[in-house]
């Protein structure tokens, strides 16, 4: 059902972008672009410039994630979706990324607007996610899109290396982290990091929510909401060892689940195994940094878990 009031331009626009998520982003501080909260007062009039630039119709309601707002839309009777989202340096090289692949193995891009951070996509089925997929079987789809999105990265999108030594450094001085790990994650990310041979386009977030289905077809998928970087394969695999996390149990069943997802995304992706395993030591050192920034206890504690299960 079209949504109510004028799809192209109008001071209603401002209906279309949810005002609780609106608020949200204000509390969110600059990262190299607007703040949150000056970004959110503008929110709903680049929709409204974007709907109208593209000559876009909405079609539905939209649908909010953590930094961007989705509207489905048409355009000339075809089904796409806008993304508008805040700007910060996760965004940046968002249609970078989408553009390189051109649609093999993640969402196509049809059009960006860089300057408004807005993006024209394919349209894909948003109610077809990988989290009520087998576990074996939502990492095989992981790791086999993880092999198509890995390409030689085009210069334009930014080194894994550049963003991954601060993130390390910064680790030394937080409380609530364990020496050893600190160590270990420091010690183990300057090895891997002192091998710049591997420079492919990674997505780095491929989680069982960022991946959807093909609408039409049912047993083809494509990754959405890339965090682009250049670098080595074996950091993609962490986020699918930190979600679904309550189908791993406890004990030796958790480190058992732990190995096991690691080894079929790492087979399925074509990515060795033990480079998987030390790149993603390094990225839950990672995550136990970001936890204990925010007084996250129960982010440390499950982060430490996956870091001892991933140990020998």
């Amino acid at each position: 059902m079209r949504s109510q009031g004028r799809p192209r331009g109008g001071d209603d626009t401002g209906g279309l972008v949810p005002r609780d998520w609106l608020e949200r982003i204000a509390g969110l501080p600059a990262e190299g672009g607007p703040s949150g909260e000056v970004w959110a007062r503008r929110a709903a009039r680049l929709v409204d410039e974007v709907l109208a630039q593209w000559d876009l119709v909405v079609t539905g309601s939209a649908m909010t994630g953590q930094t961007a707002v989705v509207l489905p839309v048409e355009q000339a009777g075809r089904a796409l979706v806008l993304k508008v989202g805040w700007p910060h340096e996760e965004s940046a090289g968002e249609h970078l990324a989408l553009r390189h692949w051109g649609g093999r193995g993640a969402v196509r891009l049809v059009a960006a607007d860089p300057g408004r951070g807005a993006l024209l996509l394919e349209r894909l089925d948003s109610s077809r996610s990988l989290s009520p997929i087998p576990i074996d079987e939502a990492c095989a789809v992981v790791g086999s899109t993880l092999r198509l999105l890995h390409v030689p990265a085009p210069p334009t999108v930014a080194p894994l290396a550049a963003w991954l030594g601060p993130q390390v450094a910064r680790m030394g001085g937080q409380h609530g982290i364990p020496r050893r790990i600190v160590t270990r994650t420091q010690g183990l990310a300057g090895e891997l990091l002192a091998d710049p041979d591997v420079s492919l386009l990674l997505h780095t977030d491929l989680h069982f929510d960022n991946i959807l289905g093909i609408l039409d077809r049912p047993d083809e998928w494509r990754a959405i909401d890339p965090k682009p970087r250049a670098g080595h394969p074996g950091f993609e695999v962490q986020p699918v060892l930190r979600n679904r996390i309550e189908e791993l149990g406890t004990g030796s069943a958790f480190r058992w689940g732990i190995r096991r997802r690691l080894e079929i995304v790492a087979e399925a992706a074509q990515i060795d195994p033990e480079a998987a395993r030390l790149w993603s030591l390094v990225h839950t050192g990672i995550q136990i940094g970001w936890a204990a920034a925010d007084d996250d206890g129960a982010g440390v504690s499950l982060h430490i878990a996956i870091f001892k299960a991933l140990e020998d």
